[in-house]
């Protein structure tokens, strides 16, 4: 990684503070910190629930067919048993997925960077001081979750690979780091956007909205508010 993103592996027993691999300097404090909704992650991440409603479908055209085919109901029935563990364990082991992502995944804003730990077995942690940061966006579900998205200057650079499921779907060129399925994610956004605007000097700047619709969708452009 290069330009104004640094990853830094650690243990999290040796973090100097959670979600931090080093404290804080004096002159820098925490904003705010939280993590996905790991529930969110797996349905938006992960496509849990499509994966299940596929698997029901698919075990409703089984009984069908054997319906279809002269088979009785006790029939139908067996034939569907046969295939439902398969289908719970797949669905099943995205979910623990999911849990594990949330579960160690840590954002932190400071006024004076993002701060993203990532990753299951390797953890990673990426330093995005507001210097590499030109602006953001925000997609907002109707239950007021949401994703926040942020558009990193040409000199950083973090390989996506690296970064998902914590980054902009299909960015895979410029990856765009994501804070991904927050609750209340606007008032995270709003602090965000404070912050940027307070380091920069200049006057806050609303974070460009994107309400509800697709994650893959291009988010309304939100003006720079730090260089």
């Amino acid at each position: 990684m290069s330009g104004h993103s640094h990853g830094h592996e650690h243990e999290h027993e040796f973090e100097a503070a959670r979600g931090l691999p080093e404290a804080l300097p004096a002159n820098e404090h925490i904003l705010w910190q939280g993590a996905p909704d790991w529930r969110l992650l797996a349905n938006e991440a992960l496509h849990v629930r499509k994966l299940a409603i596929y698997f029901a479908v698919l075990l409703s055209c089984r009984a069908l067919v054997v319906v279809s085919d002269g088979g009785s109901v006790l029939q139908a029935a067996m034939a569907v048993l046969w295939l439902l563990p398969l289908a719970a364990l797949a669905v099943g082991m995205l979910a623990f997925v999911a849990w594990l992502m949330g579960r160690n995944a840590v954002y932190t804003v400071t006024n004076r960077r993002v701060v993203m730990r990532v990753g299951i077995v390797l953890t990673i942690t990426f330093n995005l001081p507001f210097s590499a940061i030109d602006s953001a966006s925000v997609r907002i579900d109707p239950n007021g979750s949401g994703d926040l998205v942020l558009f990193l200057s040409n000199t950083a650079k973090i390989a996506y690979v690296h970064l998902w499921p914590h980054a902009r779907p299909w960015r895979i060129k410029h990856p765009e780091p994501m804070l991904r399925a927050i609750p209340d994610v606007q008032r995270v956004a709003s602090l965000l956007s404070e912050a940027l605007a307070a380091a920069a000097g200049v006057a806050p700047v609303r974070v460009g909205a994107t309400v509800a619709g697709d994650r893959d969708r291009q988010p309304e452009p939100a003006s720079p508010v730090a260089a």
